[in-house]
């Protein structure tokens, strides 16, 4: 091979070594479920009607359905998850970049996970088991439970109920848990009636709209 050739395949080869990588394949539906394999990486992660399926280690961009629930399996890492009608369920060491959000089901994140914003839910119960939360927790109607060792930094806000939620009024309130050496930063705003534990280990900020209830076992009480 000549000296011009050479240096032409090297020049080759050093413009391939600084192109961006290509995107990652998004999947994108109507009707139907979607699995992001274990280990794997995605882009863009959609359906209308059908549910999401995180396998472990599996990477992604945003997981986004309407009519389904999202399922995420541990040392998972996505931007965002959102749902309307259904749950959200995420396991151990997983990390959220953004947020996390549903209109109509509960929210759970397992241990030793992190979210970097909110976790917003109309309708469902919320519950972080040792996990940090980088935003706060809105609801209207779900309970929340801020589990042992969790922290969340930007506080709870259980909004009142608009006109069209006058039903509510003969459901229980929302049940509002800290649980031992939990940590809640900012304040915990509460609009409507909620009862709210708060263990006698954790960390909370100003509350408003409720009295608090202190408790020492390791669960509180029914």
């Amino acid at each position: 091979m000549t000296r011009t050739r050479i240096a032409f395949a090297l020049s080759l080869t050093l413009a391939a070594a600084s192109l961006p990588a290509f995107a990652q394949e998004s999947i994108d539906k109507v009707n139907g479920s979607i699995t992001a394999e274990a280990s794997q990486t995605y882009g863009d992660l959609s359906t209308v009607n059908g549910s999401i399926r995180i396998e472990d280690n599996a990477r992604a961009d945003e997981a986004e359905t309407v009519n389904g629930s999202i399922h995420a399996g541990d040392n998972i890492r996505v931007r965002s998850l959102t749902t309307v009608n259904g749950g959200i369920r995420i396991g151990t060491q997983a990390q959220i970049d953004d947020g996390i959000e549903t209109v109509n089901g509960g929210i759970y994140v397992d241990r030793a996970s992190k979210v970097g914003d909110d976790i917003t839910t109309v309708n469902g119960a919320i519950g972080l088991v040792d996990s940090d939360l980088g935003g706060g927790i809105d609801t209207v109607n779900g309970d929340v439970t801020v589990g042992a060792g969790s922290h969340v930094h930007g506080g709870i806000h259980v909004e009142k109920p608009g006109q069209g939620w006058l039903n509510m009024s003969k459901r229980k309130p929302p049940r509002i848990v800290i649980g031992p050496n939990a940590q809640v930063d900012g304040p915990l705003i509460f609009e409507r009636e909620v009862v709210l534990y708060v263990h006698r280990t954790a960390k909370v900020g100003r509350i408003s709209g409720a009295t608090p209830i202190a408790f020492e076992s390791d669960r509180a009480p029914d």
